[in-house]
């Protein structure tokens, strides 16, 4: 299959495809159509940015007739609510010229007011777990007659903690249904996860997760700390023909706001954040600017930036090197898509150097060093982590071994050995209020007296 014409598609969709531009499909697209258009439960294994959703949807929606039926007949679970965002903007442009009611339900916004929405119909569900299942819960949303459940990005939703939710959903839907699960990693849990719900699924695996895509040019910078990457990053983002829109991944909430903090009064107007900690307007306005031009810098977390379909990424800059290799194929795979040239460069302190080996021992790619310019200060302001800890210091010239522990370095003084009788005031008191004799001192005084 060497264009979507192969494929025969409905005349509705093949117009969808022709606007948005897609001439040849893609290896998993090509591998997926015809098996998950069979109704087969279907697991696929592919790198982002490889067309993943496209490769569901386009069999899907061409198997997808008229009908009147208020339930969902297909959800489709993801991760973030960013992506559910996205999942519906996508869908709707696939099948523009379809009568397709599909609607997204996420966390952090009103549920009333998407139970409303749930209850007046529609044809596809796209879902956060944690969302949908509270829906189900509330009675808004039937998953009776749900015929396929697509599960996208299902190794990030197991690292957030979602198999609960997944689990409870799964229970909720019909036994006789097409499963679909795609992946950009094969890990344990999500093995234990087929083995569990998917019965003879057909495996699709395109671009093992350790494979560098050709057309991203790798690049790395030995850097001494967190400040010196900041000056690194400013001296870079100076070149605004060369860096056009650049993807920044930083490890850790605290870590970008003061990456942000630090460039802000350089590069404010044109630079965005996002990680979970921002409101979900200020998210959503964030990823919006970044992909329509408005911004051409985006800070973001891992978690945040995973599976996001941003357009024309010219430079992914990894600040912080990932600590598990397969997180750094996610982050390069944001740039280069759709078979554009894209670049990737990588920061690394000493301490990091370990999990950048790991990286290249992943790849079976030793990504190049490029020398550090001269013209770049290295900072020695220092964050609270790279500062080095000083334990106590033993003095080389006692020897603690033969000392004794149980004695001090002088005797007590007399006066200090006395033993303390609660003062003169008690003493009086207690001759004055004596205790009561019991009955057993009364029996034990007459034997005396005797």
């Amino acid at each position: 299959m060497n264009s979507f014409d192969d494929f025969n598609l409905s005349n509705p969709l093949q117009y969808a495809i022709n606007d948005l531009g897609f001439e040849e499909p893609t290896p998993i697209q090509k591998e997926a159509f015809a098996v998950i258009k069979s109704g087969r439960n279907v697991v696929g294994i592919s790198q982002t940015g490889t067309g993943k959703t496209l490769a569901f949807m386009l069999p899907i929606l061409q198997e997808l007739k008229f009908s009147k039926q208020l339930t969902p007949r297909i959800v489709v679970l993801v991760p973030t609510r960013e992506l559910v965002l996205q999942m519906v903007e996508q869908i709707e442009a696939f099948a523009k010229y379809m009568t397709v009611r599909v609607i997204g339900v996420y966390g952090g916004t009103n549920i009333n007011t998407q139970a409303k929405a749930v209850i007046q119909g529609s044809d596809i569900v796209v879902g956060t777990p944690g969302r949908l299942y509270d829906l189900t819960l509330k009675g808004a949303l039937s998953l009776k007659k749900v015929r396929q459940l697509v599960v996208d990005e299902v190794d990030v939703m197991l690292d957030l903690g979602f198999r609960f939710q997944l689990n409870n959903i799964f229970e909720l839907l019909p036994e006789r249904r097409q499963n679909i699960m795609f992946s950009a990693t094969m890990t344990e849990e999500v093995d234990t996860l087929i083995e569990d719900f998917f019965i003879a699924p057909y495996k699709i695996s395109i671009a093992v997760s350790g494979t560098p895509l050709d057309n991203i040019t790798q690049q790395s910078y030995e850097v001494a700390n967190f400040y010196t990457k900041v000056n690194l990053l400013s001296h870079l983002l100076q070149d605004k023909e060369t860096y056009k829109k650049i993807l920044v991944f930083i490890s850790s909430k605290k870590k970008t706001d003061k990456a942000f903090e630090a460039l802000e009064s350089q590069f404010g107007s044109e630079m965005g954040v996002i990680h979970s900690n921002k409101s979900q307007n200020y998210r959503i306005r964030s990823i919006e600017q970044f992909d329509d031009g408005t911004n051409r810098i985006l800070l973001a977390t891992d978690v945040m930036a995973r599976g996001l379909d941003l357009d024309k990424i010219t430079h992914v800059i990894n600040f912080d090197t990932p600590a598990f290799p397969e997180n750094y194929m996610h982050r390069i795979g944001r740039t280069g898509r759709a078979k554009q040239e894209g670049k990737s460069i990588l920061f690394f302190t000493k301490t990091e150097k370990s999990a950048k080996e790991a990286i290249e021992k992943l790849m079976n790619y030793q990504i190049p060093l490029i020398d550090f310019p001269d013209d770049v200060d290295i900072s020695i302001e220092l964050l609270p982590e790279e500062k080095p800890s000083f334990g106590k210091q033993k003095n080389p010239n006692r020897n603690y071994k033969e000392e004794e522990k149980t004695s001090g370095f002088h005797e007590k003084k007399e006066k200090n050995r006395k033993e303390n009788l609660g003062g003169s005031y008690r003493r009086t008191l207690a001759k004055k209020y004596k205790k009561k004799l019991t009955k057993g001192d009364k029996i034990q005084n007459r034997r005396k007296k005797k």
